[in-house]
């Protein structure tokens, strides 16, 4: 789709702005809008909290889908509000967070106040704040740049107000919004799309997963009660074994190192609960610590094709250990999981993977601030375990398949980012002028 530009430009001034249709005037964000701070009340007085009176947060702002603000985390009372330095707004006013992130944004459907973290704009002259909401949604990286500090970023009430901006003629915003409006939700349903379709190939690869590992490749193969009732029935032919008896006796599962210290940027590469991804498994993403370190702990040092397994924090994450990390070690978030001689790693990494398996060690892990799997119980899992051809079949067909499913993934993921590309440019387009779309909004529908 086409867009005409306006008949004549100027000179905004600005430098990130540049060119603007010539009869829109650029001022300051303060000539319209008061810039409103917040504050927190005492955290440790309970007459403060839990009220009716909407409190926002950068947390709040950041888990919009929209731009209406109807409710925050955590409310105060009247008392809170009174207590400390934060002020109501009213319905309509823009509020943005200015520190950590600085650049999330929501409108006020009803009066609230904020934390220090954001600022509210109240638009001075009954102006509404939607067009400003789509102008400083497409301008986050500037808003970054005006930003100061050290330990996090934080835009001050001051450089805000002075963030210069175009104003069109009244009429003529409410068009641009009426058109942001209708074409945004066009894109965002496609978007919505994409990201249903990403959710059902991530279920359609656990479901496949599952399958094969607990059912096999035959349709038509006699089945039998596994004796376990979270798995239910297997091939009559299959064992159900601990997943102990399928690994090396000499090099038994096991965890590596328990306080591996600061990052040492020279020494022996260890492998931590969160590096237990395809795309984190080479050298250059791994931490390291002292040889002093980790001379305790050579029993769990790895060799190519063992598996990690993630064990603390996000459990069930298995990957197989690729040639280059021969020789790394893992954190007590890690578990080891050396193959027996004849077990095929990729299998065994799938029956770790199939979700009848990973659901019951993850029902029995313990923790309250940071869930875990005993090695105890890692050891005892027990696994649907087929013939050795079979095994290699099963390996083969499941690394085809999820081949497939994730490059159609891939594909959705990159039409998700296309998506918010065009919308983030069309909305820049239309709020700094650089098309014209009156003719496409139609004025008595605004």
């Amino acid at each position: 789709m086409s867009f005409p530009r306006y008949p004549a430009y100027k000179d905004s001034g600005v430098e990130w702005l540049g060119e603007v249709p010539a009869h829109w005037p650029v001022a300051p964000i303060k000539r319209r809008y008061s810039v409103v701070g917040g504050s927190t009340p005492k955290s440790d007085a309970p007459a403060y909290w839990d009220g009716d009176i909407v409190w926002i947060t950068p947390a709040d702002l950041s888990r919009l889908r929209g731009f209406e603000i109807v409710e925050s985390i955590r409310t105060i009372t009247q008392e809170g509000l009174d207590s400390c330095g934060t002020t109501l707004v009213p319905p309509g006013s823009l509020v943005l967070s200015t520190r950590a992130p600085i650049g999330s944004l929501g409108i006020a459907t009803r009066k609230l106040c904020t934390n220090q973290g954001c600022k509210a704009l109240v638009p001075s002259d009954g102006d509404e704040s939607r067009f400003l909401a789509y102008l400083l949604s497409v301008t986050t990286e500037e808003l970054n740049i005006r930003g100061r500090g050290t330990t996090f970023l934080e835009l001050s009430g001051d450089e805000l107000g002075a963030f210069r901006i175009p104003y069109p003629p009244r009429d003529e915003k409410s068009l641009i919004t009426a058109f942001l409006d209708r074409e945004t939700a066009k894109i965002d349903a496609l978007i919505a799309e994409q990201e249903r379709l990403i959710e059902l190939l991530k279920e359609k690869r656990q479901a496949v997963i599952s399958h094969a590992v607990t059912k096999g490749l035959d349709p038509n193969v006699p089945m039998k009660d596994s004796g376990v009732e979270w798995l239910g029935e297997v091939p009559a032919h299959w064992e159900v074994i601990p997943l102990k008896w399928l690994t090396d006796a000499d090099r038994p599962i096991m965890y590596g190192i328990v306080l591996p210290g600061p990052d040492v940027g020279e020494g022996v590469p260890i492998l931590k609960g969160g590096n237990v991804r395809r795309e984190r498994l080479h050298l250059e993403a791994l931490a390291r610590t002292t040889a002093e370190i980790e001379a305790p702990y050579t029993r769990a040092r790895l060799r190519a094709n063992d598996l990690v397994y993630s064990i603390r924090g996000t459990i069930g994450d298995c990957e197989i250990v690729p040639e280059e990390l021969e020789g790394c070690n893992i954190t007590q978030d890690v578990a080891r999981i050396a193959p027996a001689e004849g077990v095929d790693s990729q299998w065994l990494r799938f029956a770790l993977l199939c979700e009848p398996v990973a659901e019951d060690l993850a029902c029995g892990s313990l923790g309250a601030a940071v869930r875990g799997i005993n090695i105890f119980d890692l050891k005892r899992a027990r696994i649907p375990v087929p013939p050795a051809h079979e095994r290699a079949a099963i390996a083969a067909h499941l690394v085809d398949e999820i081949a497939r499913l994730e490059r159609l993934g891939d594909t959705a993921v990159c039409a998700v980012g296309l998506l918010r590309e065009r919308r983030a440019a069309l909305i820049s387009a239309a709020v700094t002028g650089q098309i014209d779309v009156r003719g496409r909004v139609d004025a008595e529908a605004v």
